[in-house]
């Protein structure tokens, strides 16, 4: 079982400030369509393919890898991303909270295994390190708040006054 966490403050120091409401847009969008949120060419498909109030369902290309997930909601705080078919079996969360001082967190964390692979073998592990590098989901968070503050910089985002 591969457990990954990653913790990134939405407001560092030098960037344009943004809302839970921003955020929270930011991440809506990117649960929709994901590549414009991921590493340049690290979601090279992405389709909402059934969408009802409490969740949608997306079939994506995400590092060459073919998967169908589905997608739950819990607005202004977190999305769940469970993973129905492709490599990894489990599930995705971004969260959105604020820490003992007030300041807003984005935190990524996923309770995962490999699908037809042995439980804490060299293949997990070895997706383990991936997850808990600079390269894996906290570069994932970093580039979905980078690419929320250009959204907002073109005016392109619907909470543009900060609700």
């Amino acid at each position: 079982m591969i457990y990954s966490t990653a913790t990134i403050p939405v407001n560092p120091q030098g960037e344009t400030e943004l809302t839970r409401a921003q955020v929270w847009e930011g991440l809506v969008l990117k649960a929709r369509d994901a590549r414009q949120f991921l590493p340049p060419g690290l979601c090279t498909r992405c389709d909402v393919v059934e969408e009802s109030a409490s969740h949608i369902v997306r079939e994506a290309t995400i590092g060459g890898d073919d998967l169908r997930e589905i997608i739950t909601f819990e607005p202004q705080r977190k999305v769940t991303f469970f993973q129905a078919t492709g490599p990894r079996e489990g599930a995705i969360i971004n969260e959105l909270f604020e820490d003992a001082d007030g300041a807003l967190q984005l935190r990524f964390y996923c309770y995962l295994g490999l699908r037809g692979k042995e439980p804490n073998g060299p293949e997990e592990q070895a997706e383990q390190e991936w997850m808990n590098g600079d390269k894996g989901y906290k570069g994932a968070l970093l580039s979905t708040l980078k690419r929320t503050r250009e959204l907002l910089a073109e005016g392109r985002l619907r909470s543009q006054q900060g609700t």
